[in-house]
């Protein structure tokens, strides 16, 4: 047979079905809880009558239940009934709703999160109940608590009840308890009550009897029960503690003595009864720091390591092998898995801070952290070892995970879950087991050691260090352990430091063994240790990931730019550790990973969207100088992925900038007379030089021109409305500023805006119009070359459009041929003159690949060139800005032979090829010549054959500081 994980989640609701129970609905409950039964038996005309009122196959809303709650606390005049009538009604009430629950559990007509969602509404609803009931009553004795605000003015006191583990996540079980703390305001007392001349007692004490008062109505366990089992252990400093902390004393706690595990604890923290928007926002200001810190944080593997093994020993100890909670690939492990990943990675990405379980998993899966196939078997297994609990708790209403050992209970069990009997149910149940173990035992065990030759720096792997180092690295790395960094560190960080070292060491023997090279990665090792012993939870990821730490030292002996790069930004430190280089994804990947890194980024918190976009960049830039390294993509390759990256970014960043100025000033009116829309923004990014002939490397700035279609005299259609221009202008800086300031990650990407018209000169932004014009009227030869490179980014599609035919008026207008040449070759001189080697480098015998005669611009020069030349003649010349596909339209089109063209391309590639590895090595673009002898040779004489190496007079003057930019 085929067994669903939840079976609920394929079952239709006959909503015309009988509201009376069948008989064989009956044996169904008799089948999977002795307790349900029985209260079926004892009290069936009150069950029958409560399910008239709400049916099995219905599902209960917030407010039924809170109704509900009302109801069964009311005494016979319809007022709010003593403590005993109270303490019964909600038992009663309880014991209605658990039958029911269990009842849809059994026959498969709820789901686990609408099950699971109804269960924590009534605990919500019983907790907020209490609290009201027991905090009138002690007001009415007392007077309300109060207390001084920082202002000196008069405040009332107020109690946040905190449901931690499963009710804080609104997830809890059919039998579970409920994990409280109690946090109130600030020290005061009460104000008492002058009409009965009462004293006042000191906040401390009437938030200890709200509490226990709380506890009272919900834990007491009576002739009818209990409501919820109130566990208050998980309390700051447990048991024997005060039952109530105030704030300042909790953020003491928290900075002071909170321990790794309470992070785990705090992060499914919720507050459930209603408090003002102040308290929840000053509690929630403490929560968050605590559990999620800003940088990408390793230290909770270990938390998790350690908790794991408690726990382990607890079942050891108590023989509960046959936990499906507890034991190994039970529903904790699930659990931690996906906390650990939550508190890793929460900080870094606001997306990740949910606290149910189901829906932390898919945003893990949605970022990444999680592999489809892991995603997969942890949500079934979850699904399946949830509903396993639940069957389990529904027999005698008892809080246990444990299997039930009775041969009759076991195959009831099954039967209820769906199976034909106990063994096929263990067989699935042991699938799902081996499916959770797996990964969580990759996790915490396998993360523990690079290979099986490594455990602690022994004397032996000191001594083979020793021997590798030269003089001078042996030194270098004796002055960093004597340096006043190391010597001024906490505690925690030498520690951490220590437990690094052995996989660094090892790391570096490991390089030395396979390529010899450990010498040119130590001292870079060494900046980047000094960049992060400070921030020393970077130190935790070498130790946790000692495998990378193995594939680190290779990266940084082979390029320095990468070393500097995470020494400069060391939260990048984490991707490369994850070897997420291995796939670099496509524009549309790039786009969504961007989308989901900015969905919880609020709309006016610019400081967290330039973090956003700027982590986004330099994590994926990083990755393909990785696999760049590694030899694993060819340039062009390489180059597109570059160019999306920065496509993306400019897209994004773009939208938030136009959202935030529509919000301020409404929006600006377009050419068509009709406002903009969000689609349509009347405003669109141009690409020039490397981004907009796809050609960009790693520290490539961005050369863009701004052009609008908005009616520049008409206001915006906002209350603080401003002109089309002024509005056009301030879109334009504000995109700036995303991109170009310096923040503490960098900056997204240097921007700059020389070869707009009229240069440094020009407006920052200029009306389709305007460009066209400028373009056909007034633009230098150059600015025409400089437009065979100019692509449309992104915005308003109509702009871009309108961009494209411009750009291909331009190019097209007939030219005379002598003309093309001698301009060209003038801009080439200056650009030589200006840029190139000077007598005594070609002297030496070293070559600028770049700026030389023969060198890279001489072959773009000549797509340009022929562009330029041709375009009149054959129009679809214009169709490409980046110089490979030029290069291919031309022999397509016979203009120039097939083998000029694919030896031009080689030649091109090629010295890209080597700029890109001399940029990761950081290293100048002069080179021996003789190494490119033939390649030089054959771009000059491509230049002498089309163009003329004779010297031309200098018709155009030129800008200096803007030839650079061609």
């Amino acid at each position: 047979m085929s067994v669903s994980s939840d079976p609920s989640q394929s079952t239709v609701l006959d909503v015309s079905a009988s509201i009376e129970p069948s008989e064989h609905q009956v044996e169904q409950l008799k089948t999977a809880s002795e307790y349900a039964y029985q209260i079926w038996q004892n009290k069936s005309q009150s069950v029958q009558q409560f399910l008239r009122s709400y049916p099995l196959h219905a599902t209960l809303t917030r407010q039924q239940i809170d109704d509900l709650i009302q109801d069964y606390t009311l005494d016979d005049n319809f007022e709010v009934a003593d403590e005993a009538g109270v303490i019964q009604g909600l038992r009663h009430l309880r014991q209605l709703l658990m039958t029911r629950w269990i009842w849809q559990d059994a026959i498969g007509i709820i789901s686990l999160e609408k099950l699971t969602e109804e269960l924590s509404d009534f605990a919500d609803g019983c907790i907020s109940f209490a609290k009201k009931y027991t905090y009138e009553h002690l007001i009415a004795r007392y007077g309300r608590p109060t207390f001084i605000d920082a202002n000196g003015n008069r405040q009332y006191d107020d109690m946040a009840i905190m449901a931690m583990g499963k009710l804080g996540a609104q997830e809890l079980n059919l039998s579970s308890d409920i994990d409280l703390i109690f946090v109130h305001q600030a020290r005061g007392e009460t104000d008492g009550c002058r009409e009965q001349g009462t004293k006042s007692i000191d906040n401390k004490r009437f938030m200890t009897r709200l509490g226990q008062g709380i506890i009272k109505l919900l834990d007491t366990n009576t002739a009818d029960g209990f409501v919820f089992r109130v566990d208050m252990r998980l309390r700051p400093w447990g048991d024997g503690s005060d039952l109530a902390i105030h704030l300042s004393a909790l953020e003491k706690y928290f900075t002071n003595h909170g321990r790794a595990w309470e992070r785990f604890a705090w992060l499914k923290a919720r507050i459930v009864n209603p408090v003002s928007d102040e308290f929840a926002h000053q509690l929630n200001a403490l929560i968050k720091p605590f559990v999620f810190r800003y940088y990408v944080d390793y230290s909770a593997f270990s938390a998790l390591r350690e908790m794991k093994s408690l726990i382990q020993n607890q079942v050891a100890q108590r023989e509960d092998l046959d936990n499906v909670k507890l034991g190994a690939g039970g529903i904790r492990d699930i659990e931690f898995i996906v906390q650990a990943f939550q508190l890793i990675y929460g900080g870094r990405h606001s997306q990740l801070e949910v606290k149910a379980c189901l829906q932390a998993m898919q945003a893990l899966h949605e970022f990444d952290f999680l592999d489809d196939e892991t995603y997969a078997n942890l949500q079934s297994a979850y699904r399946f070892l949830r509903r396993v609990e639940h069957g389990i708790q529904a027999i005698r209403d008892q809080q246990t995970q444990k299997l039930p050992t009775d041969p009759q209970w076991q195959h009831n069990l099954a039967v209820t879950l769906g199976f034909d009997d106990y063994a096929q149910f263990m067989s699935v149940l042991n699938q799902h087991r081996q499916n959770v173990h797996v990964p969580f035992d990759r996790m915490v065990t396998e993360r523990q050691s690079a290979s099986q030759n490594l455990a602690q720096t022994d004397e032996n792997q000191l001594a083979m260090l020793e021997e590798i180092l030269t003089e001078e690295n042996k030194v270098k790395l004796q002055q960093f352990w004597d340096s006043k960094l190391v010597a001024g560190l906490s505690e925690e960080a030498k520690t951490r430091l220590d437990d690094a070292y052995p996989a660094l060491v090892y790391a570096l023997i490991e390089h030395e063994r396979e390529l010899g090279m450990a010498n040119v990665a130590l001292p870079r090792l060494l900046t980047l240790l000094e960049a992060i012993c400070r921030r020393s939870i970077y130190l935790v990821m070498l130790t946790e990931n000692p495998n990378a730490t193995v594939n680190l030292i290779p990266m940084l002996s082979v390029s320095p730019w990468i070393a500097g790069e995470l020494a400069r930004y060391p939260v990048l430190l984490d991707s490369f550790l994850q070897q997420r280089y291995r796939h670099l994804p496509d524009k549309d990947e790039l786009r969504d990973i961007l989308r989901q890194r900015l969905l919880r980024v609020e709309p006016d918190d610019e400081e967290d969207l330039l973090s956003v976009l700027r982590l986004f960049k330099n994590n994926q830039v990083l990755a393909v100088a990785a696999s760049d390294v590694l030899a694993e993509r060819p340039i062009m390759k390489v180059s597109d992925s570059l160019t999306y990256i920065a496509e993306v970014v400019l897209e994004k960043a773009l939208e938030r900038a136009f959202a935030e100025l529509v919000k301020r000033h409404g929006y600006p009116i377009g050419i068509t007379g009709a406002p903009v829309t969000e689609a349509n923004s009347g405003f669109a990014i141009i690409g020039y030089g490397k981004l907009g002939g796809l050609e960009l490397s790693y520290s490539s700035d961005l050369d863009l021109v701004f052009i609008h279609q908005i009616k520049e005299q008409e206001m915006t259609t906002g209350e603080k409305s401003v002109s089309g221009m002024k509005f056009a202008a301030r879109l334009a800086q504000k995109l700036m500023n995303y991109l170009n300031t310096q923040t503490r990650d960098g900056r997204a990407y240097e921007i700059d805006m020389r070869l707009r018209p009229s240069g440094n000169a020009g407006m920052m932004v200029v009306s389709s119009k305007s460009f066209e014009h400028y373009q056909r009227e007034k633009a230098w030869a150059w600015e025409h070359q400089a437009l065979v490179r100019a692509r449309a980014i992104c915005g308003d599609k109509n702009v871009m459009t309108k961009f494209r035919e411009i750009r291909h008026s331009v190019l097209t207008m007939p030219r005379p041929l002598e003309q093309v040449r001698v301009e060209v070759a003038s801009m080439r001189i200056k650009m030589q003159n200006h840029l190139g080697s000077d007598k005594s480098t070609q002297q030496a015998g070293m070559f600028n690949l770049k700026q030389d005669a023969g060198g890279i611009i001489d072959i773009e020069f000549l797509a340009q060139f022929a562009v330029l030349a041709y375009a009149h003649e054959y129009p679809s010349l214009t169709r490409w800005t980046d110089n490979v596909r030029i290069f291919e339209m031309l022999a397509e089109l016979g203009i120039w032979s097939e083998q000029t063209c694919q030896q031009l391309t080689d030649a091109y590639l090629r010295i890209r090829a080597a700029t890109h590895q001399l940029a990761l090595a950081k290293e100048t673009l002069l080179v021996e010549e003789v190494h490119w002898r033939e390649t030089r040779q054959f771009v000059q004489a491509q230049w002498q054959h089309f163009i003329g190496a004779e010297c031309v007079e200098q018709k155009a003057v030129v800008q200096t500081d803007k030839v650079d930019d061609m």
